[in-house]
């Protein structure tokens, strides 16, 4: 029982067999330039700007997002500037959020709403339609209010002339 050992036990040496890895520096994250997290456009004091688009989707909440009729309009950012992800609270108390490495475009956040009201029935819903975001600074720095309506509205941007009915006497 007393042969030499033929092996270093690095435990009882009190040293590493292998030599120390390198930690190699992990990637931050595939976010682009210029994508802000909003709870740093808060502590800046940098104002949102919410894409006009959105005002006029006449998009019903509870179909995909791709039955937009205005398919280049969902490509385009929801906020200037650009953020990762906001959240979208609905009047009466539900949030979801919109996530996107590369900035939330109004199709994000037109999918997080539709993944959330996808089951729901036509009759169960009393304001179905999309009319829009709004930012309210003074109520919470981090979140948009979403806004909702009975009809579709206008889809086209612009006035649209009113029918004269057949007789002008009547």
């Amino acid at each position: 029982m007393s042969e030499p050992l033929t092996k270093v036990d690095s435990a009882v040496q009190g040293l590493s067999s292998s030599p120390p890895k390198e930690t190699k520096h992990r990637r931050a994250s595939s976010s682009a330039n210029g994508v802000m997290n909003i709870t740093d456009l808060e502590a800046q004091g940098i104002e949102l700007q919410i894409a006009k688009e959105t005002q006029h989707t006449g998009w019903k909440i509870n179909t995909s997002p791709s039955t937009v009729e205005e398919k280049d309009m969902l490509k385009k950012l929801l906020t200037t500037p650009p953020v990762k992800k906001i959240d979208l609270h609905f009047p009466l108390g539900l949030e979801v959020t919109a996530r996107n490495m590369k900035g939330v475009t109004i199709k994000d956040a037109l999918d997080a709403i539709h993944k959330a009201f996808k089951k729901r029935a036509d009759d169960e819903l009393d304001l179905p339609y999309l009319a829009g975001f709004e930012w309210d600074k003074e109520e919470s720095w981090t979140r948009l209010v979403v806004h909702l309506r009975k009809d579709a509205g206008q889809t086209n941007v612009g006035g649209g002339k009113k029918k004269k009915k057949g007789n002008a006497d009547e």
